[in-house]
C-alpha cells in the first residue's frame, strides 16, 4: 500500500477537512448550504477594482513569460513604495519576494527556517496554515494563547513562559483571523521587545490591514523594530477582494544582516518554484496605488460595516452564543455555552449544524482552539442572507443538545481493550 509521507502527520485545514467534503456531498444530493466557512470574496458579490482587473487584461500579451523568481521589479517597486509610506523603512526591492499567495509564502518561509524539533509561537486560535507548515517542516508549534476577556488580545505572560532554547520565531496576525482582533501599538511593542531579546524572527501576518471598522489604525509590526528580522505578509486576496489571482508578497525588514543565511534560503526556494504567476503579478502595481475601495465598505453605511453590525446582533441574541465584536477583518469566532448544549465534540456539533440547518461553519479546534467552545463564522453574505442564516442557527440551537459521549471518548483505553476482548 502507497501510503503518505510522515511529514504530513498532524497536518490539517479545517476550513477544507471532512465538513466541507460533507457539505459537498449535501449539495450532490440537492441541498443548498450557505458556506460561511472561507473568506473568499468573490461567491457573495464583491469584485476587485474594475482598474485592476483591466490592467491584467491589457498585460496578458507580455505575461506569458516567466518572471524574475522573486517577481516583477514594477510590482515590487509598488510593494516597497506602499510599506515605506507606512513608516518601514530599510526596505529594496530584494527584500521583496511575491507568490501565489500568502499561502506559498507561508509555506516557503517556515520551510526554510526550520529543522526537525525547532518551535515556533503561533497564536491560539490561529489562522491554521500557520500550524500546519510548522508540522509539515518538522517544527512543534507552541500555541500562545489569545485572551478572549481582553479582546482577544495576546497574552503577553504566556508567550514568555513558552519561549525556550528552542524557539526560532513568533507568529501575529494582525488584524487577526479568526477574532478580528486589531491590536494596539502598546501590545506589538511588549511581542517585539521579547523578539529581540530572544533573538526570534518575527513573521507579522496582515493581509486585512485595511478592513477596519470604527476607525480602529492598524500598526505595521515591522515599524516597531529595527533589531529584530520582521517578515511582513500580505497580499490582493482580502484589501483587494481579489482571493482568485493567488498574489501574495512578503517584506523582509529589520536587522537583515543576521538573517542573511536564511534570506538566502528563501532565494532558493522561490528559485526552485521558478516564480508566482505573472498576470496576477501585473495586479500588483495598480492596487497598490489606485486604493481597494474596501475603505468605502467597512464604513457603518459600507456593505462590510452593515453586515459586521448585522451578524454580531443576530449572533449574540441567540441564548447561549456570546462575542467580542470584531474590530478588523470579516469573521467573527463566537463562544457557545457548552454546559447548555452539552457539547464536548466541536466538530460533531457543526457537522449537526450543517446537516440540520445547512449552515457551514468552522469549528474551533479548527484554529487550534483548546476549548470545543467556539466556531467561527464569515460574515461576506448581505444582510438579508445573514438574517435567515442566523434564524435557522437560533432553531437550531434552541433544540440541540450534543449525543452523549462514546465509549471511545470517555476512555480510549477502555475501549480498545473491549474491541481487543471481543
Amino acid at each position: 500500500m502507497i501510503k503518505r509521507s510522515d511529514r504530513l502527520h498532524n497536518v490539517s485545514y479545517e476550513l477544507r477537512g471532512p465538513v466541507y467534503e460533507k457539505s459537498k456531498e449535501l449539495e450532490l444530493q440537492g441541498h443548498s448550504v450557505t458556506k460561511l466557512n472561507i473568506g473568499n470574496p468573490a461567491p457573495f458579490g464583491f469584485n476587485a477594482p474594475p482598474a485592476v482587473l483591466q490592467h491584467i487584461i491589457e498585460n496578458l500579451g507580455i505575461a506569458q513569460g516567466y518572471s524574475d523568481h522573486k517577481g516583477l521589479l514594477s510590482a515590487r517597486e509598488a510593494v516597497k513604495a506602499y510599506y515605506l509610506k507606512a513608516g518601514i523603512h530599510n526596505v529594496g526591492v530584494d527584500d521583496i519576494f511575491l507568490g501565489n499567495g500568502l499561502s506559498e509564502l507561508i509555506m516557503q518561509s517556515v520551510q526554510a527556517l526550520l529543522n526537525p524539533g525547532d518551535e515556533m509561537l503561533v497564536p491560539s486560535p490561529d489562522y491554521p496554515l500557520w500550524t500546519a507548515a510548522v508540522n509539515f517542516s518538522g517544527g512543534k508549534a507552541v500555541h500562545y494563547l489569545c485572551d478572549e476577556a481582553s479582546d482577544w488580545n495576546p497574552d503577553i505572560a504566556d508567550i514568555k513562559s513558552k519561549i525556550t532554547p528552542k524557539t526560532r520565531a513568533i507568529v501575529i496576525i494582525n488584524p487577526n483571523n479568526p477574532t478580528g482582533a486589531v491590536y494596539s501599538k502598546e501590545i506589538l511593542q511588549q511581542i517585539v521587545a521579547l523578539a529581540e531579546e530572544h533573538e526570534l524572527l518575527i513573521f507579522s501576518d496582515e493581509i486585512y490591514d485595511k478592513i477596519l471598522y470604527d476607525g480602529t489604525v492598524h500598526i505595521p509590526t515591522a515599524t516597531l523594530t529595527d533589531a529584530a528580522v520582521c517578515i511582513t505578509m500580505s497580499g490582493l486576496s482580502k484589501n483587494y477582494l481579489a482571493a482568485g489571482f493567488r498574489a501574495g508578497w512578503m517584506v523582509i525588514s529589520g536587522a537583515k544582516h543576521k538573517a542573511a543565511d536564511y534570506i538566502d534560503g528563501l532565494n532558493t526556494l522561490a528559485s526552485l518554484r521558478v516564480c508566482s504567476n505573472v498576470p496576477a503579478q501585473y495586479a500588483i502595481q495598480v492596487a497598490l496605488e489606485g486604493g481597494s475601495g474596501v475603505q468605502d465598505l467597512v464604513l457603518p453605511t459600507g456593505r462590510l460595516g452593515q453586515q459586521r453590525a448585522a451578524c454580531y446582533d443576530l449572533l449574540t441574541a441567540i441564548p447561549g452564543v456570546s462575542c467580542v465584536k470584531p474590530m478588523g477583518a470579516f469573521y467573527m469566532f463566537p463562544k457557545v455555552d457548552i454546559k447548555k448544549f452539552d457539547i464536548h465534540n466541536d466538530q460533531q456539533f457543526v457537522l449537526d449544524l450543517l446537516a440540520q440547518q445547512h449552515v457551514f461553519v468552522v469549528q474551533g479546534s479548527g484554529f487550534n482552539w483548546h476549548k470545543p467552545d467556539h466556531f467561527r463564522i464569515v460574515y461576506l453574505p448581505e444582510v438579508e442572507v445573514l438574517q435567515d442564516t442566523m434564524e435557522r442557527m437560533e432553531r437550531f440551537f434552541a433544540t440541540y443538545r450534543q449525543a452523549p459521549k462514546t465509549m471511545a471518548e470517555k476512555d480510549p483505553v477502555l475501549s480498545l481493550s473491549v474491541q481487543l476482548s471481543d
